[in-house]
């Protein structure tokens, strides 16, 4: 990418946060994914670092984490699979010890110029990586989740006011800001928090691998802000809602980095 992305949080300074915290976050190797791991470490967590297929780019986020002096594993896996979206989870628990903050953050879109073009096969795997996938490892954690747990779903903009060219991608972070509400009523009396971070533009390598190179070039200059956000500017909302001493009074949350948008749409 050019300009390469921001996404390691470089001048970021933890103040232990989430000391004594182990973390899962789903689409850890690039991008927002990556910033949040970065900065999880550096608040004190270790992490489990879940992704598709990137090796390499898992193991650079592993190497930001070690270097806070955290542990870190990382976790091969697509998310559309039952068996892996919850097998991750067991694999965190087995390894480091427990989860206490759970990510879902893994997600994909296909921009596309006419309805007509998306096909049941490109809903199906849109549905399956951006909502079941979630449920799934959700599912899974909350066997393993006591009071002061947290989990933190990734929505987008596009979820609030819809997206022409992401219909079913709007669909489906409609279906999470919505899950996110259902869950945290029906977990608070467990002490789990449930919130969710709905990013506008941001400069990642989703943007480069699903859109054309004409769009890229003028991404994210619709927004008052006139410029896509930076992964590193949006990993601190997800600290925010990791962290207890934060934000130990919001459950059920929808927070949106969008760039001066002050009413969606």
């Amino acid at each position: 990418m050019d300009p390469e992305p921001q996404d390691e949080m470089r001048g970021y300074t933890g103040s232990g946060k989430l000391d004594g915290k182990v973390a899962l976050v789903t689409g850890g190797d690039s991008g927002i994914g990556r910033a949040v791991c970065a900065a999880f470490a550096k608040e004190g967590a270790d992490v489990a670092i879940a992704y598709l297929s990137e090796d390499a780019d898992a193991e650079h986020t592993r190497s930001l984490v070690e270097a806070e002096g955290r542990r870190a594993i990382t976790l091969r896996c697509d998310v559309q699979r039952e068996d892996e979206a919850r097998g991750i989870v067991r694999d965190t628990v087995d390894r480091l010890g427990r989860i206490d903050i759970l990510v879902n953050h893994a997600g994909t879109q296909t921009p596309v110029d006419d309805p007509g073009e998306i096909t049941t096969e490109q809903w199906e795997g849109t549905f399956r990586t951006n909502v079941y996938g979630p449920w799934w490892s959700t599912h899974e954690a909350l066997k393993h989740m006591g009071e002061g747990a947290s989990i933190i779903n990734t929505g987008s903009v596009n979820g609030l006011r819809g997206n022409k060219e992401l219909i079913d991608y709007s669909a489906t972070k409609g279906a999470i800001h919505v899950l996110t509400f259902s869950l945290a009523q029906a977990l608070v009396d467990r002490g789990i928090r449930v919130n969710c971070v709905a990013p506008g533009p941001v400069w990642s390598p989703l943007i480069v691998a699903t859109f054309p190179e004409e769009k890229v070039k003028e991404f994210g200059t619709q927004v008052p802000m006139g410029r896509a956000g930076q992964p590193d500017e949006i990993a601190p909302s997800y600290v925010f809602f990791a962290s207890e001493q934060l934000s130990s009074y919001y459950t059920g949350e929808v927070l949106a980095p969008i760039g001066g948008e002050t009413m969606p749409g």
